[in-house]
């Protein structure tokens, strides 16, 4: 069968409906974990410990483990669909003009997606990132409220009402410059990464086992997929540690504007009064997390692009 590449503006589709799909699995999956992450770093009296006691001793556990998945899948499931389609759409433009680097690297073997320089990669992933998380700002907002103790939205007409009254339409954008600052460098470095990794474990997955049809540079399905797998969790989470005193930043500003008003007010603040660790509050759950979501959402993306292209 001639192979197939999903490239091209009439053919954002397939990568939209892929970034959907693999964004709501892997947001209604992890939600305990994002959960717990946001409440751990909603103030300096928060712990995982306390936490989890006052999840178990809730009425109902799973409901609580899992408040927030309506605004965290939606906001999961369409950001990962705008940002996948837009990086597939920034990569092709890039690569057709070959800007910021003209020897574009041999086609990955797991991968069906475009094969980039590692600048291509860089600036498309955090421009993607950007785009999605500007768009996403109101969702994200309330995901963060609804996870904390410090609200009790009965639903998310109740949440966004009660958001615009109080605080204005202003705060539905609070944090976007923290997390601009966390996103852009994390989604670039995370697309480096991780087309580096899948290129150096592909490697090392082709000697070891064997590949399709005798095509050197194609690995079977399934090993494509855990390399996949493994380069996407290993990226996610060398990245996330970086990025975490802006995620906390963020959640802090998120959850109580009127107490810490920019990135710059907010980290002094959380250093002076609380210590500089307070930046790296929810560290092991945020890298848990991201390398789970990460693996989860890129292998469900790569797989269903590859069946696109199969047919």
């Amino acid at each position: 069968m001639k192979e197939v590449h999903l490239t091209g503006g009439n053919l954002v589709a397939p990568h939209f409906a892929s970034g959907l799909g693999s964004g709501i699995a892997s947001a209604i999956i992890l939600q305990p974990l994002d959960l717990l992450k946001t409440r751990v770093q909603q103030s300096a009296t928060s712990s995982l410990s306390a936490s989890l006691r006052e999840i178990r001793l809730s009425p109902h556990v799973v409901r609580s483990l899992w408040r927030g998945t309506v605004p965290s899948a939606l906001r999961t499931g369409l950001g990962s669909a705008i940002y996948f389609s837009t990086l597939n759409a920034i990569r092709q433009h890039l690569g057709r003009r070959h800007v910021l680097g003209t020897h574009a690297p041999q086609r990955n073997a797991s991968s069906v997606l475009p094969a980039t320089t590692s600048w291509v990669n860089l600036v498309s992933g955090a421009m993607a990132r950007t785009f999605a998380g500007f768009v996403l700002m109101p969702l994200t907002v309330i995901k963060v409220r609804f996870e904390s103790t410090m609200y009790s939205y009965s639903s998310m007409a109740a949440a966004v009402a009660d958001i615009r009254r109080r605080e204005g339409f202003r705060a539905f954008f609070s944090g976007f410059g923290a997390t601009t600052m966390r996103d852009a460098p994390y989604a670039g470095m995370y697309v480096v990464i991780y087309e580096s990794l899948k290129t150096q474990i592909g490697l090392s997955a082709m000697a070891l086992g064997p590949s399709t049809g005798g095509d050197a540079l194609k690995l079977t399905a399934s090993a494509a997929t855990s390399v996949n797998f493994v380069a996407a969790a290993l990226a996610g989470a060398g990245c996330s540690a970086i990025s975490n005193p802006f995620d906390a930043i963020k959640t802090r500003v998120q959850l109580q504007p009127q107490h810490y008003r920019s990135i710059g007010q907010a980290g002094y603040k959380m250093i002076a009064t609380e210590g500089f660790h307070s930046l790296w509050d929810g560290l092991a759950l945020r890298m848990s997390r991201k390398a789970l979501s990460s693996a989860l959402a890129w292998t469900i993306y790569e797989e269903l692009i590859r069946r696109f292209s199969a047919h």
